[in-house]
């Protein structure tokens, strides 16, 4: 398999998406702010272990 045929491969695999890749359930704020706040949560029990600074 040559690098051509590869690159033309990928070029229809890629094409053939019409749909974007998001999932319709999937609201980006609910998602971004839900991942916002593990952060936080996460960040939170970190500094709640590193207490000698």
């Amino acid at each position: 398999m040559s690098l051509h045929s590869t690159a033309a491969q990928l070029t229809t695999l890629a094409a053939e998406g019409e749909h974007g890749g998001n999932h319709e359930s999937l609201n980006p704020l609910v998602v971004g702010g839900s991942a916002f706040i593990i952060l936080l949560l996460l960040l939170w029990v970190t500094t709640r272990f590193n207490r000698d600074r």
